[in-house]
């Protein structure tokens, strides 16, 4: 087993690695499986069936602020770090965290951790998919859980509300970037949220997210994705806010701005489901 010279474990580690650091007693493997209703999957029923040894499921729903009507919205620190505590994740663990997609919703919490200033943290490059492929060790058993001390510090530059991204877009002071596919971000197919008009963002950018993944759910190499940002006209040298639906794969977009050094980066956790709501802000359609 050779180590990948992409394996960074504060943005993104190969099955190869985790393998070899699984029985680390300081690290600690996060579910963080979530799927759109149309997808017709339980994240939860799949984790109890089969998960990567040790992991713990984070529900991307029920950590979050529940007081905000948008859906999974950042969750306050103190709930966070309850939730986290009653996993067993604490202060001096490494953190990585996967999806059963291959990674869609595993950078959500990456961010969500980096939003509450914890960095060691890291999605697996391919997520479960992969893992299972590759025929690795899989269990059943809920992880024995050990309570673990834990401090964050709101690091409050990584996210962004309406107010300022419409500021943003206004003045033109960040690139915008839309993660959702290019026949939601044009407008000609309708949003999954009933309610919600069709369009993006003034100005925006469109970069689907699944364009920063390859075939088998692994992000691209940085090179490809730099090239993939200028495709689509971003100028690297800005701020970057990066949107998608509500929030989640909007972060697969960050982690691939960290992964190619751009640190100046912010989400809009409310994104679409909170844009195309208000009738005040105006929609862009077309390319």
């Amino acid at each position: 087993m050779t180590p990948s010279p992409q394996d960074d474990p504060r943005t993104l580690v190969s099955t190869d690695w985790l393998a070899r650091h699984l029985r680390d007693p300081d690290l600690r493997v996060l579910d963080a499986s979530w799927y759109l209703p149309a997808q017709n999957r339980d994240a939860r029923a799949e984790y109890a069936a089969a998960h990567i040894p040790g992991a713990r499921f984070f529900d991307i729903d029920e950590i979050s602020d529940q007081r905000s009507p948008l859906p999974h919205m950042a969750p306050p620190p103190e709930k966070f770090i309850s939730r986290l505590r009653a996993m067993g994740v604490g202060d001096g663990h490494q953190v990585v965290v996967y999806d059963g997609a291959g990674i869609f919703s595993a950078a959500r919490v990456w961010w969500t951790f980096r939003l509450m200033g914890k960095t060691d943290v890291a999605v697996l490059d391919g997520g479960f998919p992969k893992w299972q492929a590759e025929g690795r060790e899989i269990e059943d058993m809920p992880p024995v859980i050990r309570d673990r001390h834990m401090t964050v510090s709101r690091q409050n530059h990584l996210v962004k509300d309406v107010t300022q991204v419409a500021h943003a877009a206004k003045l033109g002071e960040a690139e915008i970037l839309d993660a959702r596919s290019a026949a939601r971000f044009r407008g000609e197919e309708p949003e999954p949220r009933p309610g919600l008009r069709s369009g993006h963002i003034p100005g925006s950018k469109n970069i689907p997210f699944t364009e920063v993944l390859n075939p088998d759910g692994t992000m691209k190499p940085p090179a490809d994705l730099k090239s993939i940002f200028e495709a689509a006209g971003v100028d690297l040298r800005k701020p970057a806010i990066t949107s998608c639906g509500s929030g989640v794969t909007a972060a697969v977009l960050s982690l691939a701005l960290e992964r190619i050094g751009h640190r100046n980066h912010a989400l809009y956790d409310g994104s679409w489901a909170e844009w195309g709501m208000y009738d005040d802000l105006k929609v862009a359609t077309g390319p």
